[in-house]
């Protein structure tokens, strides 16, 4: 199943796509994301790494391509733990209030269903 939201807030695009770019800000935002184990600073095509959420249970990603170049800046990438493998692709583009930042979601119907509420709650966090 593939699904996309969008979420606008009046947080500053270059704030917003920083909270992205780096992968130990993601706690500050997502609040299903307790850590996270990356050795770069920023996402780099290519990288992996380990989310760790509130049971713990790792959740190994891969960082498939950014643009951080725009107006619209987007990333892509895979997170899978227990056999279950979601593809997600951000964007970041700027708008006359603030920020807009879109998710599109590509896995198991049941996973990306369950996964959506969670998602926009931290994306309203992202955009602050």
């Amino acid at each position: 199943m593939r699904h996309r939201i969008d979420v606008d807030g009046p947080g500053h695009p270059d704030e917003v796509w920083d909270r992205y770019a780096r992968p130990g800000r993601w706690p500050e935002w997502s609040p299903q994301i307790r850590s996270v184990e990356y050795a770069a600073e920023r996402i780099t095509p290519g990288a992996g790494g380990t989310v760790r959420g509130p049971a713990r249970l790792p959740v190994r990603f891969r960082i498939l391509d950014v643009d951080p170049t725009g107006p619209r800046r987007s990333w892509s990438w895979t997170a899978s733990t227990a056999g279950v493998r979601l593809t997600l692709h951000h964007t970041v583009e700027p708008t006359a209030t603030g920020t807009r930042t879109g998710l599109l979601v590509d896995g198991p119907a049941a996973v990306v269903l369950a996964y959506l509420p969670v998602a926009r709650w931290a994306l309203r966090r992202l955009v602050r």
